[in-house]
């Protein structure tokens, strides 16, 4: 992506208006360091006041970095806005998320907000979840539930699922909040509201990585530079 800084919603945070001294929704993910360093310039360009609320560690660092005001979900729990990215979003506005093992505290942040907003480059862009991210589904579990949850979700959904390992440790992925994370590489198209609902109900599981009619807008970066916008379709 040659300029994702240009998928910025530019009608966010004009001064003078009640979009100033907003509660911010700050995702994870390399697409959002564009972001953020766009905000922090407006920030300060504008004199804009306004305070973030982090979905991880890298995040809140991220904040840090670029001299925003962090907070927390204590002291702000309702947000104006949220802003990630995705592993893939289909026509209708479906995400997968988590690849960066972050899903649970995504969600949490993006399922306060009044407005979610997805920034994505070209290659996130489907008709149908599965066409490009081959990775799965990530689910968060907790540890002593990860094998019976595994046979849980292909006796119930087919697939295949998988132990998430970490690269650079000897044993699994250990997610901000202490938990492993599980890949299901689905076999079949499903009914994404339906398997998102059973998933959840499966004990020991925490959080899906299927984040269902939640996006209001997704801006994707084209390779030529420009900027795709998809939006949800009016009921």
């Amino acid at each position: 992506v040659k300029s994702p800084r240009k998928a910025l919603p530019q009608n966010l945070w004009k001064p003078g208006q009640s979009s100033n001294n907003q509660v911010l929704g700050i995702g994870s993910g390399s697409t959002i360091v564009h972001a953020v360093q766009r905000l922090a310039e407006r920030v300060k360009e504008e004199n804009l006041t306004i305070v973030c609320i982090p979905t991880s560690f890298q995040a809140r660092q991220l904040i840090l970095q670029n001299g925003l005001t962090l907070s927390d979900l204590d002291r702000n729990p309702e947000l104006d806005v949220a802003i990630d990215g995705a592993d893939e979003v289909d026509s209708e506005l479906n995400l997968i998320k988590g690849g960066g093992g972050c899903l649970t505290q995504e969600k949490i942040v993006a399922g306060f907000a009044k407005c979610f907003i997805v920034i994505a480059d070209y290659r996130k862009k489907s008709d149908r979840l599965g066409e490009q991210w081959k990775k799965g589904v990530p689910i968060e579990v907790i540890p002593m539930a990860y094998v019976p949850v595994t046979k849980a979700l292909t006796k119930k959904f087919g697939g295949v699922v998988e132990l998430r390992m970490a690269v650079n440790k000897a044993g699994p992925v250990v997610t901000d909040n202490g938990n492993f994370i599980l890949d299901w590489k689905f076999d079949k198209v499903h009914d994404w509201h339906e398997v998102n609902t059973a998933i959840k109900m499966i004990p020991g599981v925490v959080e899906t990585g299927l984040f269902i009619d939640m996006a209001e807008v997704v801006y994707f970066g084209m390779e030529d530079g420009s900027v795709s916008v998809r939006e949800k379709q009016p009921c």
